[in-house]
């Protein structure tokens, strides 16, 4: 005989109990999953990097290069960026095939949320993408806590764009944030800087202000796309954008014609040496966007956002042990107060991101984190 058990036998404490543990585990999956969205994004720039100091782009970066000095700086930043983006869409097309969304993927790109995305995209990639190539070409990894200003800088623009007000938590956490960069900026006064730093510096915001561009305006699309779907648009987009008019544009003001973006692309391209680092660096940007992504929507846009910008701690750190211990290349130890302004600049996001009292108040009452 069936033993039956009535909906009044569970008592609306155990209900609620039952429901707060639920969403505990929930919201605290999606902080790890903003985290490895950072991590990811860490592996990313290594590999990226990697890829644009072997084989062929040895040589156009080397002593002996002929190539302009325009065209080392900002022509193969966009080329490196604009393969890596163009990988990256492939692996996220692999991916929606796999999962079967193609077709989600069609239908999207002809929809309102789809056009924000890609013209969000425009922002984030062509411009945002190879300024954080060329910044890491100019000065190293120890610029990136910058480019991590973008949440700052879209919590300002959110503020001139939409109107949303500025809580007093948030300009404390933009303070802290530019308080940070203050610290990278004074590693410039010593001798151990690299060369191109202040340049560096300067590139590095401009990335910052495209990804703040990027977040402000696909913030409301993304809330009805999948963000798999939306990713797929976005890497697409820059890849292209980046290969077929930001590299040529450069060409043309580096040598006067389309010339010398016709011999840098099939070139980079062929470089089998290379292409095995840009097939990686590609897969880890897919999943850093994806896990950002997915991370948003368990946790936050904010928090999401917090999680993901500890790329600015994770890229040096990953970058020296890839880079410098595994593979010997000089430039890639980080100064302590290098590391120390990535710590600042987490916890100027972080408090940004949630309110410290509120959160940890929570944490203690739930026994973890909670929403």
């Amino acid at each position: 005989m069936k033993e039956v058990f009535s909906v009044g036998a569970v008592s609306d404490s155990d209900l609620v109990a039952a429901k707060d543990k639920l969403s505990t585990g929930f919201f605290k999956r999606g902080v790890t999953i903003g985290l490895l969205s950072g991590l990811c994004y860490g592996f990313y720039s290594s590999f990226l990097t990697l890829g644009m100091s072997t084989g062929i782009w040895s040589e156009w970066y080397g002593p002996n290069t002929v190539l302009p000095a325009i065209a080392i700086t900002y022509m193969l930043a966009a080329l490196g960026s604009a393969i890596n983006d163009t990988i990256s869409a492939i692996w996220a097309l692999i991916i929606a095939a796999v999962k079967g969304k193609l077709g989600d993927f069609f239908r999207t790109v002809k929809t309102k949320p789809g056009r924000m995305i890609a013209l969000a995209a425009l922002a984030g990639g062509p411009i945002a993408g190879t300024a954080y190539v060329a910044c890491l070409q100019l000065a190293g990894s120890i610029v990136i806590p910058i480019t991590a200003l973008c949440p700052a800088i879209a919590a300002i623009l959110s503020r001139i764009l939409y109107k949303q007000k500025l809580t007093p938590r948030t300009l404390l956490g933009i303070l802290i944030c530019f308080a940070a960069s203050i610290m990278i900026a004074s590693t410039g006064f010593g001798g151990e800087a690299p060369d191109g730093l202040v340049l560096g510096m300067i590139v590095a915001f401009v990335a910052a202000l495209g990804w703040g561009i990027e977040g402000c305006v696909a913030g409301y699309a993304t809330c009805m796309v999948d963000y798999e779907i939306g990713i797929t648009i976005r890497q697409i987009t820059s890849g292209l954008t980046n290969l077929i008019v930001l590299v040529p544009l450069f060409g043309i003001f580096a040598s006067g014609g389309l010339g010398l973006s016709f011999d840098l692309i099939p070139a980079a391209l062929s470089d089998g040496h290379a292409m095995i680092w840009f097939v990686i660096s590609g897969l880890f940007a897919v999943y850093s966007f994806n896990l950002w992504y997915k991370g948003n929507s368990m946790c936050g846009t904010a928090l999401g956002m917090a999680c993901n910008a500890t790329y600015s701690f994770f890229t040096p750190l990953i970058s020296w042990i890839i880079l410098g211990l595994i593979f010997g290349q000089d430039g890639w130890a980080i100064p302590p107060i290098a590391w120390m302004a990535a710590v600042v600049m987490s916890l100027g996001i972080f408090i940004m991101a949630v309110n410290p009292l509120d959160f940890f108040k929570n944490n203690k009452e739930k026994g973890g984190i909670s929403a």
